[in-house]
C-alpha cells in the first residue's frame, strides 16, 4: 500500500471525498484517480488536488447526481470536465481528441464513458501521468508502463498522440526539471520532429515559470530543449551554445554549460517567494547573454568586455518572446547589467556612495546578490566554490544603510522647497536632483541634514530661503 494512496489518507486530507464518490457510484460510474494526483502520491507527496476520471456513466448523469450535494461547474460540456465548487476535485469522463487544425484549441473532443481505459490513457502526455488508481478496489492500473518509468526517473511520452500538442515539448522541459528525470530518447526524437507553430507565448511562459519556480534541476529541462532542437525557438539561448570562455575562470566550458550550472545553483537557493524567485531566476538565465557578441581572444585568453551591459537588449528580446509582464521587463535587465558590479565593489573596497548608486540602479540589492551568488557557484574545477565573500561584505553594508530590499528614496521633497517660499516650476527639478545626488554621496542621511544642505544650496544660487518649520 502506498501511504499517500489510500481512501483513509485521502479522506483525511479531503473530507468530502466519500460523499463525492457516493454520488459518482449512484450515477453508475466507476471512479479512478489519475494524472498528477497519482504521480505525486507515488513519489511520496500527498496530492492537494484530485483528478477523478469516471468510466461507465454519462456526464449528464454524473452532473445530476453530484449537483445534489455540491455546486457543479461545467468546463465546457464538450470537454467532459466538472469542477466541484469549493472542493479540490475535478471530475471527468474518458474522451478522445482529434486534431482539426493548426491552433492549440483546434481539437475535436468526443466524450465516451465506455472508452477502454488503455485508450483513454493514451491521450495523456507522459506515462507517469497515465497511471490510474482504482478508487473502488484501491489498486493501481498502469496501461502504459508509467510505474517503471517513475522508478527509473524517465520521462516518456505515452503515445503518438503526444505530437498533436506542441506545448507538450515545453511540458517535458519543465517536468524533467521539476522531478530530475531524464527524457527518454524516443521522446526527444519525437519532439525534434514537431514544430511550435501557433503556441501562444503566455502558455510557453507558463511552462518556463514552472521550470524556474519548481525545477530542482533546471539544467535537465534546458538540456532537453537543446537535445530536441527546440532551443532554436530562443536564439538568445541558442547563441550561448559554443560561446567559449576562458578555461581558467570557467573550466565547466562554454556559456551554455555555465548558465545551466548557474540555474541549478539558483534552484538550490530559492526563497519560496514566487515573484522574487521568478525575477532572480530569469536574471540568472539571462545574465551572460551579452557574451556571444562581446567575447574576444586576446593574448591567449578569452575576455568578454562590456558583456553585462550588452546583455540588456538581448535579455529584453528574450523576455519579450515570453511575456508582457511589466514587472519582469523592468526588473530583470538591470540585474543582468549589474551582475559584475558587486565583485568590483568588494575588490575596490568601494564607498557607501557606490553601494547606494548601485542599489538605485537595480532596485533591490538582495536580488542582485542572489544572481551573483548563482553566477559564482555555476562553475566546476578549482574555481568551484560556495564561498561568496562579496555578498557577505555588501550585505553588511546594506544592513547599515537600510537598503537590502529597497532602493534609496529622496529625503528632500518638493514640499520642502515650497515651505521655503519657492513656487513650483522648472527650477525644482535641478534643485531636487542636486539634493538627491548629495544624499547618495553621503553628505546627509536624514531630513534635518537634508534641509541644511538645501538651505546652503539655495544660498549658493542667490536664493534666501524662508525659515522652514
Amino acid at each position: 500500500m502506498i501511504p499517500a494512496l489510500s481512501i483513509q489518507n485521502l479522506t483525511r486530507l479531503h473530507k468530502e471525498l466519500p460523499k463525492l464518490l457516493q454520488c459518482i457510484r449512484a450515477a453508475g460510474g466507476h471512479p479512478y484517480l489519475v494524472g498528477g494526483s497519482v504521480r505525486d502520491a507515488l513519489m511520496g507527496v500527498s496530492p492537494d488536488d484530485l483528478d477523478i476520471e469516471v468510466f461507465g456513466a454519462p456526464m449528464e448523469a454524473l452532473a445530476s447526481k453530484i449537483d445534489r450535494q455540491f455546486k457543479v461547474h461545467w468546463v465546457g460540456k464538450s470537454f467532459g470536465v466538472l469542477k466541484i465548487g469549493g472542493q479540490p476535485f475535478d471530475v471527468s469522463v474518458p474522451r478522445e481528441e482529434t486534431v482539426t487544425g493548426p491552433g492549440h484549441r483546434d481539437f475535436d473532443i468526443r466524450c465516451d464513458p465506455d472508452l477502454p481505459l488503455e485508450k483513454a490513457a493514451a491521450r495523456r502526455d507522459f506515462t507517469i501521468n497515465a497511471i490510474y488508481w482504482d478508487l473502488n478496489t484501491e489498486s493501481l492500473v498502469d496501461p502504459h508502463g508509467g510505474l517503471p518509468d517513475l522508478n527509473n526517473k524517465i520521462l516518456r511520452h505515452t503515445s503518438g498522440k503526444f505530437a498533436e500538442d506542441p506545448l507538450r515539448v515545453f511540458r517535458a522541459m519543465q517536468f524533467s526539471a521539476r522531478f530530475g528525470f531524464e527524457v527518454h530518447p524516443s521522446t526527444v526524437a519525437l519532439s525534434a520532429s514537431m514544430e511550435a507553430d501557433n503556441l501562444p507565448r503566455e502558455r510557453i511562459f507558463g511552462e518556463f515559470r514552472k521550470l524556474i519556480l519548481k525545477g530542482i534541476r533546471p539544467s535537465l529541462g534546458l538540456s532537453f530543449l537543446r537535445d530536441c532542437g527546440w532551443v532554436r525557438q530562443f536564439p538568445e539561448l541558442q547563441a550561448l551554445i559554443g560561446c567559449d570562455q576562458d578555461p581558467h575562470w570557467h573550466p565547466e566550458g562554454d556559456v551554455w554549460n555555465h548558465t545551466l550550472l548557474c540555474m541549478d545553483a539558483y534552484a538550490r537557493n530559492r526563497t519560496g517567494d514566487p515573484t522574487e524567485d521568478l525575477i532572480v531566476g530569469l536574471a540568472v538565465l539571462c545574465h551572460d547573454m551579452g557574451k556571444p557578441t562581446t567575447s574576444i581572444h586576446e593574448a591567449g585568453h578569452i575576455r568578454s568586455p562590456g558583456h553585462a551591459e550588452a546583455g540588456i537588449p538581448v535579455t529584453l528580446s528574450f523576455l519579450s518572446r515570453l511575456t508582457e509582464e511589466t514587472l519582469l521587463l523592468e526588473a530583470v535587465p538591470p540585474l543582468v547589467a549589474a551582475h559584475m558590479r558587486p565583485a568590483a565593489l568588494f575588490r575596490d573596497h568601494s564607498s557607501d556612495a557606490a553601494i547606494r548608486r548601485l542599489a538605485l540602479q537595480v532596485g533591490r540589492m538582495d536580488r542582485l546578490l542572489r544572481v551573483c551568488q548563482a553566477d559564482r557557484q555555476g562553475r566546476t574545477g578549482a574555481v568551484a566554490t560556495d564561498a561568496f565573500p562579496e555578498g557577505v561584505w555588501i550585505n553588511e553594508r546594506l544592513r547599515n544603510l537600510g537598503l537590502q530590499t529597497q532602493k534609496p528614496q529622496p529625503i528632500v521633497q518638493g514640499r520642502d522647497l515650497i515651505r521655503m517660499g519657492l513656487q513650483p516650476g522648472p527650477s525644482f527639478s535641478p534643485l531636487l536632483d542636486a539634493c538627491f545626488q548629495a544624499q547618495l554621496d553621503g553628505v546627509f542621511d536624514d531630513h534635518p541634514g537634508g534641509i541644511l544642505f538645501l538651505e546652503s544650496l539655495l544660498r549658493q544660487n542667490g536664493i534666501i530661503p524662508h525659515a522652514s518649520s
